[in-house]
């Protein structure tokens, strides 16, 4: 009687591609966002006093330690759709913009890791930069023209005449001051737009003082 053996050959398979000896979850680590910054200045609702503003935020974190710039965006809107300003701003977390005057804007930041991964904006703060001022000069000191200093009159009353002027031409009024005190303080005319006052029933034998203040149109 004839055996039958039967033999069972085993095969082992390999991988034949390349790394095929990597160990299994070797790839790369996934990068990871940097924080969202938050903004120092200007703050929501705030009036700048100057036009070139100084923006400032908070420094982001990045979790995998990479390098982190900043974009910083300045709109007339809070769609953003009418950009002012586009700006990249690498190794700081401040920059200088100058902005015009008398204008209402918005602004955000964020922040965005050297391999490109972007955080999310900031909120965005609305904020003024103040108007243009108008400058209004002081009139000039009155020029006393009657009666001249020292001068004797005869009877009891006198015109006092003098003049003045104001660089930006504005409407002058005058109040006028007479008594007997070397600084007079008595007013006996106020806001009157002539150059001229009548001044009626002074003592006789006694000297009298007069001062005039000038005053412009915009209380200069």
């Amino acid at each position: 009687m004839k055996k039958i053996y039967l033999v069972m050959i085993l095969v082992l398979g390999y991988s034949c591609g390349s790394g095929g000896d990597d160990p299994v979850g070797s790839e790369d680590p996934v990068n990871r966002a940097p924080s969202v910054p938050t903004q120092i200045y200007p703050l929501n609702n705030t009036l700048c006093i100057d036009n070139v503003v100084n923006f400032q935020w908070n420094a982001s974190i990045d979790p995998d330690k990479d390098a982190v710039q900043y974009l910083v965006e300045v709109s007339k809107d809070g769609n953003f759709s009418n950009l002012i300003e586009s700006k990249i701003v690498s190794n700081a977390t401040s920059t200088l913009i100058t902005l015009q005057k008398g204008v209402a804007f918005y602004w955000r930041v964020k922040a965005i890791d050297a391999k490109d991964m972007e955080s999310a904006f900031s909120s965005q703060n609305q904020f003024l930069t103040e108007g243009v001022g108008v400058s209004n000069y002081l009139p000039f000191a009155p020029s006393l023209v009657a009666p001249a200093l020292n001068t004797v009159i005869d009877g009891t009353s006198t015109t006092l005449s003098w003049t003045a002027s104001d660089v930006d031409n504005d409407t002058l009024t005058f109040d006028v001051f007479l008594d007997k005190n070397s600084n007079p303080t008595t007013k006996v005319s106020e806001g009157q737009s002539g150059t001229t006052f009548n001044a009626s029933g002074l003592t006789g034998a006694s000297t009298y003082y007069f001062k005039i203040v000038v005053k412009d149109s915009k209380g200069g």
